[in-house]
């Protein structure tokens, strides 16, 4: 785990798994059932809290500044709802400061800033979901969907070309930045 500034915990027993090509900056806390992939990013004052369920960052992925990342864990007065993971596919951007809580985000999405993300939601792959907007629970996005609002509703489809045209183009500026913010990073 070199070159990973951000703070790494276990929790009972299950350690995170950081690919030695993914970047965690400082401040970020990495807690618990966390996998975080090859040219994964997570950044500063991040949360990935894998406590009762996993979470996964797919490879190319970016999980920018002030974001927590959970699970929906089980209800501790029993009978509640079983712990769902965590899923964010590959080259996903996620913005700053959103709140994504046990669902499954598809390769290839961008999830504005501020957005949040609830339980046993789906987006679809290619999906973009808008600066502010609240995906409910149980929602499924379709893919190459645009959803915004509070609560999030789809307001157009895009063609595939928006995952070359949009989407990895802010995908790869984060993987771009990796090798710098190793490299140059200096603490004062």
């Amino acid at each position: 785990m070199t070159n990973i500034h951000g703070q790494v915990f276990s929790y009972n027993g299950q350690v995170p798994r950081i690919d030695p090509g993914a970047y965690v900056a400082p401040g970020a806390m990495i807690i618990g059932d966390v996998s975080i992939a090859a040219k994964a990013s997570v950044w500063f004052n991040c949360v990935l809290r894998g406590d009762l369920a996993s979470i996964e960052v797919g490879e190319g992925s970016n999980i920018q500044d002030l974001t927590t990342v959970h699970i929906q864990g089980s209800s501790e007065r029993g009978g509640g709802r079983p712990p769902r993971h965590t899923k964010v596919g590959r080259n996903v951007t996620v913005g700053h400061h959103c709140v994504i809580h046990g669902c499954v985000i598809e390769d290839d999405c961008l999830i504005g800033m501020n957005a949040v993300v609830m339980n046993a939601a789906l987006i679809g792959h290619g999906s973009i979901v808008g600066a502010g907007a609240v995906v409910l629970e149980e929602v499924v996005v379709p893919p190459f969907s645009l959803v915004v609002g509070n609560p999030a509703k789809v307001k157009k489809t895009y063609p595939p070309s928006i995952i070359e045209d949009v989407i990895h183009v802010a995908a790869r500026s984060y993987q771009a930045r990796i090798e710098a913010f190793k490299n140059r990073l200096k603490p004062l």
